[in-house]
């Protein structure tokens, strides 16, 4: 009996970790160089050898941005490294644009804030979720070096200001008996 409670708490332990987010890429520069505004979760078409790819973990968002153009959101300048195993018919191009998913009434909300502001599709972070390969595309709006100095001093701010704290806190406890 207990050996059948074990297997069952591990298949579920199992099942959990398969259904939780699985992070492949992030884009680490787009906190820093934007503002971000609001996010979006969209789906993303791929080949066979680039879904291989990256369960494998391997792509790059680093110079990616999305684009609306005639109805559909492209996502650009990511590169997703053929599958080793995939060859000549089954191979891809690494840096094609690649067509996300999501509601035309999102699409209509993208294309007229990008095109009335200026605002920009940056990809923040490539997942699996549920088995599906998921974007998260920010609204973002550009910061200029001096935004830039200005949060990385704030940050910094607050870095020390828990420091700080932290260290009260040790010195209080060190005085109780």
């Amino acid at each position: 009996m207990a050996r059948a409670k074990k297997k069952i708490a591990k298949r579920l332990a199992q099942k959990q970790a398969a259904s939780a987010d699985r992070v492949v890429a992030t884009n680490r520069r787009a906190r820093h160089d934007y503002d971000l505004l609001e996010t979006y979760e969209c789906g993303i078409v791929l080949q066979g050898s680039e879904v291989k790819s990256l369960r494998t973990g391997r792509a790059q968002l680093t110079d990616a941005y999305a684009r609306v153009s005639d109805g559909e959101v492209w996502l650009v300048g990511m590169h997703i490294p053929p599958w080793q195993f995939a060859s000549g018919f089954g191979a891809h191009d690494p840096d094609r644009r690649r067509k996300l998913l999501l509601h035309r009434a999102q699409i209509d909300e993208l294309l007229g804030r990008t095109q009335q502001q200026a605002l920009t599709l940056i990809p923040v972070r490539l997942y699996f979720k549920d088995g599906r390969a998921k974007v998260e595309l920010a609204l973002a709006k550009g910061r200029r070096l001096y935004d830039k100095r200005r949060a990385l001093a704030a940050r910094e701010a607050e870095r020390e200001a828990a420091r700080v704290a932290s260290h009260a806190s040790r010195w209080v406890q060190s005085l109780d008996p």
